[in-house]
């Protein structure tokens, strides 16, 4: 890969590339997020936090951390905590020893809940995204993807 002159712009055919890109990305996200509301009263960033959690060991993670892993800044992270724990899905706790510490953990109701969206989630998954792409093409978006994020 080369590294690009950092005066240069994006031709026209670059720029048409990065915006079907966020058009897709948009449009995909919406349908997802529009799914999980209707069907589980759940957002996708919800969904999101409820995954992150049953992923961590002992299924709690360090608000920092949880707000690292979904990609929102901490006071965003701290509200849709807040959110989930009005509803009883996520818990949270001081950690001892650490007077600013907190991690939130996933209670069995955010579990159990986690479980129900999944289907609706990983359905929406399939239908908004897997099955537009032949496998090798799959593969190849993955392969693409994996250069934006290292």
């Amino acid at each position: 890969m080369t590294v690009p002159d950092q005066s240069a712009r994006p031709t026209r055919e670059e720029l048409h590339a990065w915006r079907t890109f966020l058009r897709a990305h948009a449009r995909i996200t919406r349908a997802l997020e529009a799914e999980l509301v209707t069907e589980q009263k759940l957002s996708l960033g919800g969904y999101d936090v409820l995954v992150q959690l049953a992923e961590a060991p002992g299924r709690k993670l360090r608000m920092a951390e949880l707000a690292d892993a979904v990609l929102l800044s901490r006071s965003g992270v701290t509200r849709l905590v807040d959110r989930l724990e009005r509803v009883g899905l996520v818990s949270r706790e001081r950690v001892a020893g650490d007077g600013r510490g907190v991690v939130a953990t996933l209670t069995e109701g955010g579990l159990n809940t986690l479980r129900t969206a999944s289907r609706t989630h990983l359905d929406g998954v399939v239908r908004h995204f897997v099955a537009r792409f032949e496998p090798d093409e799959l593969q190849d978006m993955g392969d693409l993807c994996a250069k934006l994020v290292d």
